[in-house]
């Protein structure tokens, strides 16, 4: 299963139908929390979810809309008595913002968390889903945005299989080895693209926004303030919807998910209409508690 379920949809402020930030994707067996902000353990009760398949946490920076959270969820995890390590990934050089949520308050602690910091240029790790690259954005404060990339793999052809004679555990041993006799994966499998997802938070327009965007399947960004407010927008370092929609059509996105919308406007279906204006792919307008799968995979494509 591969999917967004999305916690929280507000900004600073939240209100009564969005609370405060909060993002859980599900791909396959790597479970990610995004930016939990306060309220997140509860929205995850509502949402039926559990903190035991959570691999990892993802905080885009030290701002409480997007970090107030963690406390709660790291002491759940220990009450709950994970087995699995918890690695914890956040700028470097909020540290002691980190030092402080980790233990806001007294608990028995008995889960394996483990600190993750990100920093430089770009930070890269190795997950089970993939690669998770951190970039940093322009923000009052060091953030950083992230992407998931799955490699590409292979897929078998079973007509190609069947001409050369290939059957039963043989396919196995061409699949382990990438050669059986003189016949070559390559020769009887297409290639399958590999899957991806970009979070963007709280920033500017700057080209790592276009970088972590480029060619995803699914794009989560904040959309914070609308067109009529674009100096402010750029004055504190946020998105208006219209420029999250230019950075989908200029990226290739498939499927673009707006969040993070300032309390002063009322009406959703606005931050739908500019975004609309750029980008003609799929939009989603968050809402708590939502559901968002990730588009079905790219064909395989054959080779020369």
């Amino acid at each position: 299963m591969r999917e967004l379920v999305v916690l929280g949809s507000a900004s600073q402020v939240p209100t009564r139908h969005r609370n405060h930030n909060g993002y859980l994707l599900r791909w396959d067996d790597e479970v990610i929390l995004f930016d939990p902000g306060e309220g997140t353990q509860r929205q995850m009760l509502f949402a039926g979810l559990a903190v035991t398949p959570i691999r990892r946490v993802c905080i885009t920076h030290f701002h409480g809309d997007h970090s107030l959270g963690l406390p709660g969820i790291l002491q759940r995890i220990s009450l709950d008595k994970v087995t699995h390590p918890v690695a914890v990934h956040y700028p470097a050089a909020g540290q002691e913002f980190y030092d402080r949520l980790r233990h806001a308050t007294s608990y028995w602690d008995n889960a394996d968390i483990v600190a993750s910091p990100v920093e430089g240029a770009s930070h890269a790790v190795e997950t089970s889903a993939g690669r998770l690259t951190a970039l940093p954005l322009w923000h009052s404060l060091p953030t950083y945005g992230y992407r998931l990339d799955e490699p590409n793999a292979r897929r078998l052809v079973p007509e190609l299989l069947a001409a050369r004679g290939i059957a039963g555990p043989a396919v196995g041993t061409l699949q382990r080895e990438g050669r059986l006799g003189d016949v070559t994966l390559d020769e009887v499998s297409v290639e399958r693209p590999g899957q991806s997802f970009a979070f963007v938070m709280d920033t500017g327009l700057c080209d790592n926004v276009f970088r972590l965007a480029e060619g995803v399947d699914l794009l989560v960004i904040e959309s914070t303030f609308l067109t009529e407010d674009a100096e402010m927008a750029a004055m504190v370092g946020h998105l208006t919807a219209a420029q999250a929609g230019a950075v989908a059509r200029e990226s290739g996105v498939r499927k673009l998910l707006l969040t993070h919308f300032s309390q002063r406007y009322t009406d959703p279906l606005r931050f739908l209409e500019e975004a609309r204006a750029e980008f003609d792919g799929e939009i989603v307008i968050a809402e708590d508690l939502m559901r968002v799968t990730v588009p079905a995979r790219r064909p395989a494509t054959v080779e020369g």
